[in-house]
């Protein structure tokens, strides 16, 4: 994957934004917690992981401990070919259901126009 194709994919899924963070970080994040990181300057990407598929993954090339956030369970790809597509956009999903999991419901925001039941129902809360 590229830069532009890990950018759209996170991008793609419901609630997630990103931020411009750190210099070159760019951060995606679901209610305000992130879920991967982009390194735009040093081309690196981070993500986090279970314990069973950390312990695999710092064995293969190319992929470390995450500068700070090791102990909670991330992973660094100095390169972003250092997985295949589709095992990399699996780790990417697990990444954003483990931050989407422990988010408060409330407070992940939605994409897009609302529906018309729940346009209809917020209309209603202002009258």
């Amino acid at each position: 994957m590229n830069v532009d194709s890990i950018r759209e994919y996170c991008l793609s899924f419901p609630g997630a934004t990103e931020k411009l963070q750190w210099g070159d970080a760019l951060c995606f994040k679901v209610s305000e917690k992130m879920f991967a990181v982009l390194g735009l300057d040093d081309m690196r990407f981070t993500f986090k992981c279970t314990a069973d598929s950390f312990a695999e993954l710092i064995e293969r090339e190319n992929i470390r401990p995450a500068p700070y956030l090791a102990r909670y369970k991330w992973v660094t790809l100095d390169r972003l070919d250092a997985l295949p597509t589709e095992e990399l956009k699996d780790f990417i999903r697990q990444s954003y259901e483990m931050v989407v999991a422990k988010a408060p419901k409330n407070r992940i925001k939605r994409k897009g126009p609302l529906k018309s039941a729940e346009s209809n129902k917020k209309m209603r809360s202002y009258k």
